[in-house]
């Protein structure tokens, strides 16, 4: 069982004590390294990543966030040798590299059956990007599938450039989220999706483009208003299956361009355009653009949808198994069209964060549950909508539903209030601690912000006494911010009594 306060580090970079810190918790024993062993290439290998909390792996490379120097990847460099097997490497989220990449990619060639290179977010420039189009670096490395340089500045406003042409023919994914693109760069990047992606001759005809099957080019708000630069270019990737566009600022014109391809992109089936304002007026047009049997998730969180396009967006709705309209107050009082839309056997998550969801929202959530219309549910998110729903008692009749096994798929269960929120769980909680046994998949409930008395506590840990869920909740006032520790089986018997 773990029950425990939480939070998220995730957008934080800890220094060197707190990353070793957290590797000595998930990490493995590195067994020492006798000097023998240490005066060969895998000896040294091993104590390089011995001194990083890792544990040396002939096909995986895995350095993120473990603060690495220049100085560091230079000897990185020089131990490549030792890997010809390699094929996963991951530098992510080390700041200190940037403006030393040049140290590492003249080694490249030396583990050629690299598959997977991610370098999110280690402040690489110009001349950093340019190293990666090295003829010792990705020309070298034949077999590379997934490039991920997402979150680095240095990509965008000419960088990008340095990599035109390079990246080889197998590449299935290319991620340059928040690289700080710019409308100079769409043609620039639609010209090296065309050209380093597939062999294709001057004058050559649209069947010899590349099988480029993912590419994210969300939060780059710069792209806004050169979308149609791209478009053009997107339409000759017939293989492709994912395309993220989110929070990129796109103009009404920018959109209109991107249904003008999108039927040509027959495979498909993941389209994030969500967190960007100028959606909520095109759905109907975006909607009627898609080869609906297909799609899987159509994202349009934040999107300022109106009645319209909410309705529009219906129609896709029994294809999708993931709906996502959080931070769109339409949905509140409408849920009804949505649910009654879902596909039973297709539908995995749903997230209605912060909708503006009304008690008879709720009701009919229920009511769904009830019949088992969301038997193959695995993540709920109700978030940040429990003032709208006009008193915590609307709330009791979901979890009933959900204890007669309507949610028995469920891992992942969201509840909490917004951050300046407060109110007290004791109308809810009974209903919801009698349908625990019968949520056997449930693995996370986030109900933050619903005040839990003593005696609710002692409820809730006898609750989860024989089973492994994770519990995200406030402690109550004055308990200095430490979540009480977990409970044991021998606590007074009316705390551990069920309603």
């Amino acid at each position: 069982m773990e029950l425990r306060n939480t939070f998220d580090v995730s957008s934080s970079s800890p220094d060197r004590s707190v990353c070793e810190g957290l590797r000595v918790s998930v990490t493995p024993a590195v067994p020492e390294v006798t000097e023998s062993e240490a005066d060969q290439g895998w000896g040294r290998l091993c104590l390089f990543l011995q001194r990083l909390g890792k544990k040396a792996d002939s096909r995986g490379l895995n350095l993120a966030h473990c603060d690495l120097t220049a100085t560091d990847l230079l000897e990185l460099a020089t131990l490549l040798h030792c890997l010809p097997q390699l094929e996963e490497v991951d530098l992510s989220w080390n700041n200190l590299i940037g403006g030393s990449l040049s140290s590492l990619t003249s080694h490249l060639q030396q583990v050629g059956r690299v598959r997977t290179l991610r370098l999110c977010s280690c402040r690489l420039n110009a001349d950093d990007i340019a190293s990666l189009g090295e003829r010792a670096a990705l020309p070298s490395v034949p077999l590379l599938e997934v490039l991920d340089v997402s979150w680095n500045v240095g990509v965008g406003g000419g960088g990008l450039q340095g990599l035109l042409g390079k990246v080889p023919p197998s590449l299935r994914e290319l991620h340059v989220q928040a690289c700080q693109l710019t409308t100079a760069d769409a043609p620039l990047l639609g010209g090296d999706v065309t050209v380093c992606l597939g062999s294709v001759p001057e004058g050559g005809t649209l069947q010899q483009l590349p099988a480029l099957r993912e590419l994210d080019l969300s939060c780059n708000k710069g792209l806004s208003g050169g979308l149609s630069q791209l478009t053009a270019h997107l339409a000759l990737l017939a293989h492709l299956e994912s395309l993220d566009l989110h929070l990129c600022n796109l103009t009404h014109a920018d959109l209109q361009a991107l249904i003008q391809v999108v039927p040509s992109l027959g495979r498909l089936t993941e389209l994030d355009v969500s967190s960007n304002k100028e959606v909520g007026g095109v759905v109907h047009s975006l909607v009627s653009s898609l080869l609906l049997p297909q799609l899987r998730r159509l994202p349009l969180n934040s999107c300022s949808l109106t009645a319209e396009s909410f309705t529009a967006f219906a129609l896709a709705v029994p294809y999708l198994s993931s709906v996502e309209v959080s931070w769109n107050k339409v949905v509140g009082g409408r849920l009804a069209l949505l649910l009654d839309a879902l596909e039973p056997s297709v539908i995995k998550e749903l997230r209605l964060s912060s909708c503006h969801l009304t008690s008879d929202d709720l009701g009919h959530l229920a009511e769904v549950c009830g019949r088992g219309l969301l038997s193959s549910l695995r993540v709920l998110d109700l978030s940040y909508n429990g003032q709208a729903a006009a008193g915590a008692e609307a709330w009791a009749p979901l979890f009933t539903a959900g204890g007669l096994g309507g949610l028995g798929s469920l891992e992942v269960m969201d509840l909490s209030l917004r951050p300046a929120a407060s109110a007290s769980s004791a109308a809810w909680l009974p209903s919801l601690l009698s349908s625990l046994p019968r949520l056997p998949s449930l693995t996370h409930l986030a109900m933050l912000r619903w005040g839990l008395g003593e005696q609710a506590q002692g409820r809730l840990r006898h609750s989860l006494r024989k089973r492994v869920l994770h519990v995200e909740w406030d402690p109550p006032t004055g308990a200095g911010g430490q979540a009480p520790p977990p409970g044991d089986q021998d606590g007074p018997e009316e705390a551990l009594s069920e309603e």
